[in-house]
């Protein structure tokens, strides 16, 4: 099964009104990260930067009560105001009544564009 297909059938297991949060927010993602691959990783749709060596960017997850969007990154949430969502460590709590802001999403995604740039600069 291909990283979409994986998604399709993550997304089509999920509840309604999940799957259609799901739906918007993998859309929302998709035009903001044009030439990522889509895939799973730790059980989670997400997308990855392109090439072989793609780092994971980000991922989102259903779970009984809540959705939630994971940057793959310990350090991105906690230096972004998410207010009035709930936060772990690694992600940030919403429900399908009330998806992210693309001013919250495209933050947290340069954030972790950024952070991705300086681990590369690092390495060379």
């Amino acid at each position: 099964m291909t990283g979409r297909a994986e998604v399709d059938a993550y997304i089509a297991a999920q509840s309604p009104a999940f799957a259609a949060a799901l739906t918007a927010l993998r859309a929302r993602l998709r035009a903001l990260l044009p030439d990522h691959v889509e895939c799973l990783s730790y059980a989670m749709p997400g997308f990855r930067q392109p090439g072989a060596k793609g780092r994971m960017v980000v991922g989102y997850a259903a779970f009984t009560h809540h959705l939630g969007l994971y940057p793959h990154s310990g350090s991105v949430i906690p230096q972004i105001d998410c207010a009035p969502f709930k936060t772990s460590k690694s992600g940030v709590l919403f429900s399908p009544d009330t998806p992210l802001p693309d001013a919250l999403l495209t933050a947290i995604l340069a954030a972790r564009a950024a952070e991705l740039v300086a681990a590369r600069a690092r390495k060379a």
